[in-house]
């Protein structure tokens, strides 16, 4: 795909260009199974404009040109024809345009993780019904998948913090549960609008999940205040259901 610029036979995605046919040729792909597609530092998405509004910091211009000289030498980036483009290829480039097509994140930060198994979890949906998701480990590698999102989210409910629900009706220091808590997790969904190639954030829904003595508890934003946690209130549905409604 390309970083800007018209292309022949290619549709618009925030900006960028992406060649007709790729999108529904992967979500097809899709139906069939996860489609993997590798594993980047934040270096080298930040240098294709990937998901960097939802980084934690941006790699210094050392770093970055760095990188960009690692995925010029795998072939990932390179000049258009006209010298006035940048192509972003391969799988790197499948990631960059379906993230730009997005228009809602679900950020996912667990606490007292395990060797081997992510930190974060990113999952970006799309109109298809799958997802792109970002496993962050703790070295900051990102691995990028492709999935159907009732199995993403599936997997997910299965990482985060589980338990029997506890009683919202009890009282609850937040401070000091979220301090002791075994496991913990903290849930924002974003909605963003696309402005060239930049994401401008919209509203965010937060839900925080904290397992204590093998019980689960759900606390969620305070309408009146934001700035407080408080019990939410139980209901009917399953947590996949809660995560599908608030990304619908």
């Amino acid at each position: 795909m390309s970083e800007s610029g018209p292309a022949p036979a290619a549709t618009s995605t925030g900006g960028a260009t992406v060649p007709d046919g790729l999108v529904s040729a992967v979500v097809h792909l899709v139906s069939t199974g996860p489609v993997l597609l590798g594993s980047y530092t934040i270096a080298e998405l930040t240098a294709v404009d990937a998901v960097v509004d939802f980084l934690e910091t941006k790699p210094s211009d050392e770093v970055l040109a760095e990188a960009v000289r690692s995925l010029a030498a795998r072939q990932l980036l390179v000049s258009g024809d006209d010298g006035n483009q940048l192509q972003v290829r391969g799988d790197l480039g499948i990631t960059v345009a379906f993230q730009r097509r997005a228009r809602a994140v679900l950020d996912a930060r667990v606490t007292r993780t395990e060797p081997g198994e992510p930190w974060r979890i990113l999952l970006l949906p799309q109109p298809e019904g799958i997802c792109l998701q970002f496993r962050i480990d703790a070295l900051g590698i990102h691995q990028i998948g492709l999935y159907p999102l009732d199995e993403a989210l599936d997997a997910l409910v299965k990482w985060l913090p589980r338990g029997s629900r506890a009683d919202a009706s009890e009282p609850v220091d937040v401070d000091a549960l979220l301090a002791s808590a075994e496991r913990a997790a903290l849930l924002t969904v974003t909605r963003y609008t696309a402005q060239g190639s930049e994401e401008a954030a919209g509203a965010t829904t937060d839900l925080v999940l904290a397992r204590q003595d093998d019980r689960l508890h759900v606390l969620a934003r305070d309408p009146s205040d934001r700035s407080r946690l408080v019990p939410q209130p139980e209901n009917e549905k399953e947590l996949p259901a809660t995560l599908t409604e608030l990304l619908g």
